[in-house]
């Protein structure tokens, strides 16, 4: 059967500061700027979830994109939306919310459930000029 890569995109609002504890306040300033401010900023973030497989002989799917709303909803975007990053998340406890780290987080949380899809790459937009991409690896 032919391999395919099937992707879905959902969206998440979020507030965070980039911040390391390690680190005077000063030099987080001059590290992180803006984006370290004390009282947050925020982001409207579209996470793109691309899953990859053989097509299903029956269905014609390589994973039902129902589904997978339904497991990236569950596994990340009910625990960030309208969040504080920093504050609230479970996957992000005592790290710093940088959208590198966020999209890893997202990662580990989606991967498992995605069988027998592999989840090949995700994309997280910060802003519409800004996205990181993790592979896994």
């Amino acid at each position: 059967m032919p391999i395919v890569t099937a992707t879905r995109r959902l969206r998440f609002n979020a507030a965070h500061r980039i911040h390391n504890p390690a680190l005077s306040d000063a030099e987080n300033t001059r590290l992180f700027g803006k984006c370290n401010n004390p009282n947050w900023h925020g982001h409207n973030y579209t996470l793109e979830v691309s899953v990859t497989g053989e097509v299903d002989s029956i269905t014609g799917y390589v994973m039902d994109l129902g589904q997978l709303r339904g497991i990236v909803e569950r596994e990340v975007i009910d625990q960030m939306d309208h969040r504080n990053l920093n504050l609230e998340v479970e996957i992000l406890r005592g790290i710093n919310p940088t959208a590198e780290n966020i999209v890893v987080a997202c990662w580990n949380a989606i991967a498992p459930h995605v069988a027998p899809a592999t989840l090949s790459k995700l994309r997280l937009w910060e802003t519409e000029n800004n996205y990181v991409e993790y592979a896994g690896h």
